[in-house]
């Protein structure tokens, strides 16, 4: 039996799902259906839950059970054998919807939680339980939950919440958070949530997600942890594949490929940044993460890119991946490295999370243990420190921008409007390979200048002997800042090097902010020689010298005129201001406004053709989906949320 018939056809397991409610004879029998699973012996380095696959045996198991009295076909029109469909067959229009006809039965996801081995979840929003006609009311645990609503690990432990809730149409909030420019709507539904979740433990269960959503047209949704700014982690009707507590880990001491050796990690899909610093401590080395705790390092992070506070020193994290383990649109369980499906190695590093594939396991290289010193304050505006010094201290510090990155050094700030003061907080600098004494040496000249300027600021800089316990102190949890759309922008080294266009564009930052948003900066660099790297980093990456978020929020008793325009303003307004003094440059995908224009460019630049002719090889019946992934401009979303946005919580159709 070839292989056509375990990762093609399905015939067996497809019919099965399609099936239509079962006698209560029947339902016994269903129940005694084994977990579609077997466990394939290999020495390829497989982690445990990888070598538990879907084979042809585990397939020739499965037909043997007699289901033939289950004899209603609840999708009819679909073809008998759905593995012979051309690419350039009609494809449906749109993805199957709950109460569509072709939607599965009750029964038939009854049968499918048993294939899985009991691991599909039904969604039940998590902000059910304060509604009464959910079932699960309690007055006691909605409070609680509205009282850490802004908690992003509680959040993350959910099969379904995700950060950017806005997109997913607010359908489901604790009632003081229901939104005044939303309608004021106090009532639960699951709205832009997928309709099922797996909790995957295994390859064989993505597998089969895959494999059914690709058969029955069904909207198939990929989510680690949900910090996701961009709404990729979501999909109203969809069936989710939750990567969450895949967290297995592997070390190796010297890992050799043709032109690499040295210490690497093997990270499992459910891996966090704050997981892999911890891995690295215990055994002398470091690893190359995001500042965020709750940042999922295998998913999104690494497959867009992935910028971090020793990006100035090593470049991104899709640079120094080794090899990729991936369920891909046919159900085939793959490696993608240099020298196997090496085009898929290369678009999965940097190319966009949620549309080639689902990732299971990263191999990534280590580097040695290095020092580390950081530096944190914050500043607040008074009578005396003025807006204008506020500026002033700004353009001096950007000044240095050229020679900090330099020396290798990162910086991450925010610039926020407290009533009608300027909040700015530096959440670190990150001097790597440097001591406190060399640090402090740099900087005594800008130092010596906020002085002059009365800066009302006590730094706190520390030396650590590991990068792990650098980035633990100087990155603290983050709120989950659900109330925020954001834009963004890089601005290349030629541009911030130059005095007279530094000053137009710290002009023009401040004119942003002073007319609403809010300001988060970056002072980073890609190292020398990494524009050589072949992978799929937008090449505006490699020239970069300062990456700009600008953001705005709002409250729930924020009118919708007002939400409204500052919505808008972001992409209509400001963002297009700094799009006009880098004329060429990009940004960075996971960072970026969820309605670039032109997002092509802006997240791929040069490197998007090959990107697409990628996806329509690996994906040419579109099975995979992401909001501003490569291919998705052949799709649309149904409906806008104030008119602009695209809602998650409705109908995903071609063009």
């Amino acid at each position: 039996m070839g292989l056509s018939r375990v990762f093609g056809s399905l015939t067996s397991i497809v019919g099965l799902f399609a099936l239509t409610v079962p006698t209560c004879a029947n339902e016994a029998r269903i129940s005694d259906l084994p977990a579609a699973l077997e466990r394939v012996e290999t020495n390829s380095g497989l982690f445990e839950f990888e070598k538990l696959q879907l084979t042809d045996n585990v397939l020739d198991k499965l037909s043997k059970f007699q289901l033939g009295e289950l004899s209603a076909i609840s999708f009819a029109q679909l073809p008998q054998h759905l593995a012979t469909r051309q690419s350039n067959v009609t494809q449906p229009k749109c993805k199957n919807y709950p109460g569509d006809a072709e939607w599965p039965s009750d029964a038939a996801w009854r049968l499918f939680n048993i294939l899985l081995g009991d691991r599909l979840i039904k969604t039940v929003p998590e902000a059910s339980l304060c509604y009464p006609e959910w079932g699960q009311y309690s007055a006691a645990a909605c409070e609680k939950l509205t009282a850490g609503w802004n908690n992003s690990t509680l959040r993350i432990e959910n099969p379904t919440s995700i950060r950017s809730i806005i997109f997913q149409g607010m359908t489901c909030m604790p009632p003081n958070y229901t939104a005044a420019f939303l309608g004021n709507k106090v009532s639960c539904t699951i709205g832009g949530f997928p309709q099922y979740s797996i909790n995957v433990t295994n390859v064989a269960q993505i597998q089969m997600a895959v494999n059914i959503a690709r058969e029955l047209n069904l909207r198939l949704v990929i989510k680690n942890t949900g910090h996701d700014f961009g709404a990729k982690s979501t999909g109203g009707g969809g069936l989710n594949i939750w990567t969450h507590y895949l967290k297995d880990s592997e070390y190796y001491a010297e890992y050799k490929t043709d032109d690499y050796t040295g210490p690497a990690f093997k990270l499992g899909a459910g891996i966090q940044v704050l997981d892999a610093n911890r891995l690295a401590k215990e055994r002398g080395v470091t690893l190359i993460g995001g500042e965020g705790i709750t940042v999922g390092l295998v998913g999104g992070y690494i497959q867009g890119g992935g910028h971090s506070p020793l990006t100035s020193i090593y470049g991104l994290a899709a640079d120094h991946v080794l090899s990729i383990q991936v369920v891909t649109a046919d159900g085939r369980f793959v490696t993608a490295d240099a020298t196997t499906n090496s085009d898929l190695f290369w678009a999965l590093r940097g190319g966009g999370a949620g549309t080639f594939g689902v990732v299971t396991s990263i191999t990534v290289k280590a580097f040695p243990k290095l020092k580390v010193t950081t530096m944190r304050y914050n500043v607040t505006t008074n009578a005396n420190f003025t807006h204008d010094k506020f500026w002033e201290m700004q353009r001096a510090y950007v000044d240095g921008f050229e020679q900090y990155a330099d020396l290798g050094y990162y910086s991450y700030y925010r610039i926020r409007h407290v009533g009608t003061e300027i909040f700015h907080d530096m959440t670190s600098m990150v001097a790597p390979n440097t001591t406190e004494a060399e640090f402090r040496r740099t900087m005594a000249p800008l130092f010596a200048k906020w002085e002059q300027l009365g800066v009302p600021y006590t730094p706190i800089i520390k030396e650590y002997d590991n990068y792990s316990d650098a980035w633990y102190e100087a990155f603290p949890q983050e709120v989950w800042t659900w109330a925020m759309r954001q834009a963004s922008r890089f601005f290349p080294r030629d541009v911030i090097s130059d005095p007279a266009k530094r000053k137009t564009v710290m002009d023009t930052i401040r004119s942003v902010f002073d007319e609403g948003s809010h300001i988060l900066q970056f002072n980073i660099r890609n190292p020398p020689g990494t524009d050589a790297i072949d992978n799929a980093v937008n090449p505006a990456w490699r020239k970069v010298l300062m990456f700009a978020i600008m953001f705005v929020t709002w409250n729930v008793t924020d009118s919708p005129e007002f939400v409204n325009q500052f919505s808008r303003n972001l992409t209509y307004e400001w963002n297009p201001r700094w799009r006009a003094l880098t004329p060429g440059s990009g940004t960075y995908m996971s960072e970026s406004d969820y309605i670039e224009p032109n997002w092509q460019e802006s997240f791929h630049g040069s490197k998007y053709p090959r990107l697409l002719a990628i996806k329509k090889k690996w994906d040419p019946q579109g099975v995979f989906y992401a909001t501003n992934a490569v291919g998705s401009e052949e799709w649309q979303l149904g409906e806008l949320i104030m008119g602009h946005l695209p809602s998650q919580n409705s109908r995903l159709c071609r063009k």
